[in-house]
């Protein structure tokens, strides 16, 4: 645990100054794991359980793919902007992870789905979601939603997921959550030390 902790700091490290300072939680989440949720949100637990095995049975079928569930603004941090701009979050946060993961995003907002994969639109993908009715602003329906969309794509690919079990059960996704914490606290204790050195050279000069 210690030794993956300490890689998932290094490699926040090593993130361009922007990547850093953007404030997006997500971005940082979903390095690290499948999927981001809401922050403090009550969610089922079959309901997540049932998220979490359909993505790693569509990992294990070769269709890798990643979810942001999105409650309110205040999950998107700086980019609240995009509150309920499903499509164009998941271009932004595609374009945010594409420096390490380049496979396909599903976002989640109570006003629908967007879909991107490496930051880019998919116009089929696109077609498939569209029938789909809006979640609206409950979190465990949200999560319902993400796992029933992701089978509608995979499905749309010729792909049929076979829900199972992360590897490592509960305890790896705990785990990724305390790196995902961790990593995203260094990258913001970095982003202050680097702003208090500016600041303090400005007022030097």
């Amino acid at each position: 645990m210690l030794r993956s902790l300490a890689a998932a700091v290094a490699v926040v490290l090593l993130l361009p100054v922007v990547a850093r300072a953007n404030g997006d939680p997500a971005s940082d989440y979903l390095l690290f794991q499948r999927f981001f949720l809401p922050f403090g949100a009550k969610i089922d637990k079959d309901a997540l359980k049932s998220l979490e095995a359909e993505l790693a049975g569509a990992e294990a079928s070769d269709f890798p793919i990643r979810v942001a569930v999105i409650l309110t603004p205040q999950d998107l941090g700086t980019a609240f902007s995009l509150y309920n701009k499903p499509q164009r979050y998941s271009e932004f946060l595609g374009l945010e992870l594409s420096f390490q993961y380049k496979q396909r995003l599903l976002v989640v907002m109570p006003e629908g789905f967007g879909y991107s994969r490496n930051g880019y639109p998919d116009k089929k993908a696109s077609r498939v979601l569209a029938p789909l009715p809006a979640p609206g602003k409950d979190p465990t329906k949200e999560v319902e939603a993400a796992s029933g969309a992701v089978r509608r794509l995979a499905a749309a690919s010729g792909v049929k997921i076979t829900a199972r079990a992360p590897g490592g059960g509960g305890s790896e996704a705990r785990d990724r959550i305390v790196i995902a914490g961790a990593a995203a606290a260094a990258a913001a204790v970095l982003a202050g030390g680097m702003w208090y050195r500016r600041r303090h050279r400005t007022l030097k000069t």
